[in-house]
């Protein structure tokens, strides 16, 4: 008798939990796969009018793998990324103060498209200790509907998750949002008190340089970007 009610309970733990879970993943694969056909437009859109402007910049788009793009805007390299498992909100979260997940809390069920910034001599020259940076987490539910949370305008203008629905025209300016958030801030040097002992094999490497870690923000907090990641 217990060995039946706890075969139900499996079963039902299945039918609500399990198959919600590959509806949302089902829903986020057919996002990125329209993502990667968006940054390709993007990126055909913007070679010849950054060509007109200067030959020597790259505009290069890399599908990297099912899960996974590459997007190279000059010295820039964002990296889209989709996980390939569903999450769940802490209860503290602001969307469950909406009507649309208090109504109904398996719309709360998502799946993310990470976007990642990086220097494009990190790759160029393979630069392992590079770093880089979280821009923005797009979050996608089974019933396609959508926010991001994000760097400066990605973090509030696509954050109406119970009316927001993803289409080919929000994935595009969500990308081009993400390209001008990049754009936007420039290397500066390290601190010195960073940098100023080296090891006695790293001068020995042919690599030397290649050692020194990099990254846009590396010892610096932006004073226009106050909820810069740690």
């Amino acid at each position: 008798m217990m060995e039946n009610k706890t075969n139900e309970i499996i079963l039902e733990l299945l039918k609500e939990k399990s198959s919600l879970k590959q509806d949302v993943f089902y829903s986020t694969l057919s996002v990125f796969k329209e993502l990667k056909d968006v940054v390709k437009e993007v990126v055909n859109d913007l070679k010849p009018k950054v060509a007109a402007i200067d030959k020597r910049l790259i505009i290069n788009y890399k599908d990297k793998t099912e899960f996974e793009i590459e997007l190279q805007v000059a010295g820039d390299v964002l990296i889209f990324q989709m996980h390939t498992n569903v999450f769940e909100f802490d209860i503290t979260h602001q969307i469950w103060k909406t009507s649309y997940v208090k109504e109904q809390p398996s719309n709360s069920f998502c799946g993310v498209i990470n976007i990642y910034n990086f220097l494009a001599d990190s790759f160029k020259y393979n630069r392992s200790n590079d770093l880089g940076y979280l821009v923005a987490r797009i979050f996608q539910n089974r019933e396609n509907h959508y926010f991001v949370e994000g760097k400066r305008q990605l973090g509030f203008l696509y954050n109406d998750f119970s009316n927001a629905l993803m289409n080919r025209a929000e994935l595009k300016k969500i990308v081009e949002s993400a390209v001008v958030y990049c754009l936007s801030f420039d290397l500066f040097t390290p601190p010195f008190e960073e940098v100023r002992v080296v090891s006695v094999g790293q001068t020995e490497q042919q690599n030397f340089l290649m050692s020194i870690k990099t990254g846009k923000r590396l010892g610096f907090r932006f004073q226009t970007d106050t909820d810069e990641l740690d």
